[in-house]
């Protein structure tokens, strides 16, 4: 298991390598001078003297080595520099801003399996019945629903209409506890049913599976416990696939939430990442992404291991 662990945590370090190395190239081969678009982003010309100053803040006078050298070690610490708009630390903003966005997420991602997983597995368990239809139904309309379609709906529903929950905005937890989970709901809910309709139809197409397998047709045969037989020998093998996909689905929320902390007006990493790339904070652009690439892939490691815990015969291949 040590053996199996270091070979992916060295495969992510390698992966790590790599994007870090994509990104600083894709500053160095864009159109133009960066320092000169950046300044000319009002439509008028800077002066040579303007361009030449914002190049060396930028590092930009600097032979490719000597940038991408710093680039790496700098990102090592964690230290990502100063955004060109504001001058302010960019590792503080994106400290302040990711747990924001990690809250609608893991909070999203505990709703989606709190509701996904039951009812997927029963509808597996009763493939073709009456529960099986409904769900399957249900769960095919809201995966046709896209998420700001289904946020406008329910600010519609439940702030205008009854009232229940503000429509949107921020509230520090220190500042008010009892008002910030009321404005965590809506965006939540939105990014959770998104995912349930995922999970959903990963459990119940693993659970179908696993009802065919001889393992579970010799514990039937032995008289075993019916709720015994679903919890240890069906749900327990179709765990691997439903923790991969939950995984891969986590990652990807990291990057596609910008439309949700938009309705709501959540100040998170994505919408950073917009402001960023409106105003040419290449910077602040540059460490958003490596941001969200260093969770996706540590996300990703998290499920290897978590898999081969669950079926053995994946660290052994």
């Amino acid at each position: 298991m040590l053996a199996f662990i270091s070979r992916r945590m060295a495969a992510a370090a390698a992966m790590l390598l790599v994007i870090g190395t994509i990104i600083f190239s894709l500053l160095i081969i864009v159109p133009g001078d960066p320092a000169e678009l950046l300044l000319s982003t009002g439509g008028g010309s800077a002066s040579a003297e303007a361009i030449a100053n914002l190049r060396a803040n930028m590092g930009l006078d600097q032979p490719v080595l000597t940038q991408y050298v710093t680039f790496l070690y700098n990102t090592a610490r964690l230290d990502f520099g100063t955004s060109i708009v504001d001058n302010g630390s960019i590792s503080s903003v994106i400290a302040l801003r990711l747990p924001r966005t990690l809250e609608i997420i893991v909070a999203g991602t505990i709703f989606a399996l709190l509701l996904a997983i039951p009812a997927g597995t029963a509808a597996g368990l009763r493939a073709g019945g009456k529960f099986d239809i409904a769900t399957s139904a249900v769960n095919a309309l809201l995966t046709s629903v896209p998420g700001f379609v289904l946020g406008t709906l329910f600010i519609y529903f439940f702030a205008q209409i009854l009232g229940w929950l503000p429509a949107g905005g921020y509230v520090a937890f220190a500042t008010n506890p009892a008002q910030h989970l009321q404005m965590l709901i809506l965006p939540s809910l939105t990014v959770g049913l998104h995912l349930a309709t995922i999970v959903f139809r990963m459990t119940r197409a693993s659970v179908l599976e696993m009802r065919g397998h001889d393992w579970v047709r010799t514990a039937v045969a032995k008289g075993l416990h019916r709720k015994r037989v679903v919890r240890r020998h069906i749900l327990y093998n179709a765990l691997g696939p439903i923790i991969t996909v939950v995984g891969l689905q986590l990652g990807i929320l990291l990057g596609s939430t910008v439309l949700v902390e938009f309705i709501y007006n959540w100040p998170g990493l994505s919408g950073l990442l917009v402001s960023a790339v409106e105003q040419r904070d290449y910077p602040t652009v540059r460490a958003v992404i490596l941001t969200v690439s260093t969770i996706f892939i540590g996300i990703n490691l998290v499920i290897d291991i978590l898999s081969s815990l669950l079926d053995p015969r994946i660290r052994l291949q």
